[in-house]
Formats: C-alpha cells, structure tokens, sequence
C-alpha cells in the first residue's frame, strides 16, 4: 500500500473514530438521565423531544455523521478499490474530517449556529471538489 492510500485511510479511520466518540458522548448524556429517572423511556421512546438541549445536541450531530460523511466514505471506497488514489485526494480527504471535527465540536457544545454552518458548508465544498476531481481524474485524464 502506497502513502497516498495510507493517508486517504487515516482519514476514513480519524472520521469512524469521530463516529464512534460521538455516540459515546451521546450515550454520556442520555444514560445517566435514564439511570436517574430524569427522563422515562415512555417519553423518549418516539421521539427526542423530552431530552435536554445537550443529549439533543449529541443526538443531532450523530444524525449528522451519515450524512455528508456517507459521501466521502464512498468515494474513498471507490478510489480505493480502483486504485486511483492521489495526493490531492488524500490531503483533501483530511481537510474534510477536520472540518468535520471542527463542526462537531461546534456542535456538541455552544452550537453557535452561523459557525457551525460555515464550517459545514467548507466540508461541503471539500467534498464536492473531492468529488469533482476524482471524475476528472477517473474518466477524463
């Protein structure tokens, strides 16, 4: 395995890594309000509405991860799998999950909205361009 398919995996693995923190912060802020009685699973069982704002938050952003995320693990794969990983696409593949990163950690805490929009529409960008040029590269050149 060459370096460019080593760091497009480092990414792929940094954003399952990311995942998998965030259900755990998200089974972080549930459970002991469960365990407490603070919240009933009758009032939960349909809907998220009875949680607090930072279990909805958690909540929220881990519904997030198999969004824009899906995207890019399936360009990875198919890269991947026809060998025609670059270096352009492995670096933007880590500025994707930074962002990513970025975005979470906005979300997760302050959720400063305007910020958290921004940072989501540079992945965005990120992912597009990934996108984009894995085409051209891949049918054109």
């Amino acid at each position: 395995m060459v370096f460019v398919e080593k760091l497009l995996l480092i990414a792929v693995f940094a954003q399952v890594f990311l995942m998998f923190a965030v259900l755990i912060i998200l089974g972080s802020r549930r459970l002991p309000l469960v365990f407490n009685e603070k919240i009933k699973i009758a009032d939960v069982a349909l809907d998220g509405e009875a949680w607090p704002l930072p279990a909805k938050l958690a909540s929220n952003n881990f519904s997030n991860q198999f969004q824009l995320p899906m995207l890019f693990f399936a360009l990875a794969g198919v890269a991947l799998s026809i060998q025609q990983v670059s270096l352009w696409l492995a670096i933007l593949a880590v500025l994707f999950v930074i962002s990513r990163y970025i975005h979470t950690a906005i979300h997760i805490t302050g959720n400063r909205v305007h910020r958290r929009f921004l940072v989501y529409v540079i992945g965005m960008a990120i992912l597009a361009l990934m996108w984009l040029g894995f085409a051209v590269q891949t049918l054109i050149l």
